[in-house]
């Protein structure tokens, strides 16, 4: 970099056979030019990727996004001059349809204010490992840029634009994410007629903010117990739920091994456990378990709904909100096909329509709806049990 102000950045794109034509376009905003440095050959490792920009705090970030044709912002927090949670709103009103993705450390004041900037418009977020660690943090570079891409493949689905094409003797880049599915039309099926004893929602990239929306619409209209997995590390589960409660006026908090099954409190998978259900001395009880990951994740969506199948049978109501992937799609048909009903967010309102997507193109649907139709829906056929 020249300096520490917003600058074009060259990479290193010729040690990979050239950049992919119409490559995702970034901007990298940290205040240590040692992490700014390392992110920056992180990413333009990837042919797909461009780093247009970076910047050292909100400010010169605000100035770089009105000179280059930025995409997808990573941004740090904790910056002098303007920190992150001030220059984001900034940068979205500034560019409409900019993708955000939110690097913060694993601590609890991270998650936090993590959780506000997805609230306040942030599509995604990452922990980073400290700036010696982040040399061979290799699982953290594949997680940033499986999710710009995906970010980007949606950003540039939305508007029509070109995908990056692949360059031209291309080597050593990292496998791009999953393709979201392939559209064609969705056959719905008929909602179960038995009410349901449980409510269950899995999530992942946007899911947060799709949490609190679909919570928030159902404040005391359900009386089940209602059990949500959403794809985030041990610290930030913790204050998801306490932003849920916050959201919904339900008791919420991650759930915990060995406790009772209530109904109208909301159990959140805590981060690198598989949240599950079991029978144990007569009542149902929450299960976590160290098991391997599932879908590259733990907690992974599929092992609650398997465990629900189980005890609950065909009273499952299951709801896959935005997310990556392919999550909830084998423990959605387990639920269609023990006699539950499934509920899926629909594209144009999910940050990333890959979880919903895949149930949803799979036909295991009831019903794929816009985020804001989701909860009276969902309250109408949850209504069902009480009678």
């Amino acid at each position: 970099m020249r300096n520490a102000e917003a600058a074009h950045v060259t990479g290193a794109s010729g040690s990979h056979g050239g950049r992919a034509a119409h490559p995702y376009r970034l901007m990298v905003v940290d205040d240590s030019a040692v992490i700014r440095g390392l992110l920056t050959r992180s990413l333009e490792a990837d042919p797909e990727v461009e780093v247009m920009a970076s910047a050292s705090n909100g400010e010169m970030a605000l100035n770089a996004l009105s000179r280059h044709d930025i995409e997808i912002v990573i941004l740090d927090i904790e910056m002098p001059v303007m920190d992150g949670l001030t220059a984001l709103p900034k940068m979205l009103a500034a560019k409409p349809g900019l993708k955000v993705i939110i690097a913060s450390t694993l601590t609890r004041r991270g998650a936090d204010i993590s959780m506000k900037a997805l609230a306040a418009g942030a599509a995604d977020y990452l922990t980073k490992p400290g700036a010696s660690a982040l040399t061979s943090a290799e699982e953290f570079k594949h997680e940033l840029l499986a999710k710009v891409k995906a970010l980007g493949q949606a950003r540039r689905r939305g508007s029509g634009a070109a995908m990056p094409a692949a360059a031209v003797g291309a080597v050593g880049a990292l496998a791009p994410p999953p393709p979201e599915p392939q559209r064609r039309m969705m056959a719905l099926r008929t909602a179960a007629r038995e009410p349901p004893e449980v409510f269950a929602i899995g999530s992942s990239t946007g899911g947060p903010q799709a949490l609190f929306r679909v919570m928030g619409a159902l404040k005391g209209a359900l009386k089940l117990p209602i059990f949500i997995t959403q794809h985030m590390p041990a610290t930030f589960t913790t204050i998801l739920a306490e932003h849920v409660a916050r959201a919904s006026g339900y008791a919420a908090a991650e759930g915990v091994d060995g406790e009772p099954v209530r109904g109208g409190r909301v159990y959140v998978a805590p981060g690198d456990f598989h949240m599950t259900v079991e029978s144990a001395r007569g009542e149902k009880v929450v299960r976590l378990l160290k098991t391997p990951p599932e879908n590259f994740c733990r907690p992974s969506v599929d092992p609650m709904l398997r465990s629900l199948v189980a005890l609950y049978g065909g009273r499952v109501l299951a709801l896959i909100l935005t997310g990556m992937g392919h999550d909830g799609l084998e423990g959605g048909r387990g639920v269609v096909d023990a006699g539950g009903t499934l509920v899926a967010q629909d594209e144009a309102s999910s940050v990333v329509w890959g979880m919903p997507g895949a149930v949803a193109m799979a036909g295991l649907c009831s019903a794929v709806l816009p985020l804001d139709e989701i909860g009276p829906f969902i309250g109408k056929l949850a209504a069902r049990a009480g009678r």
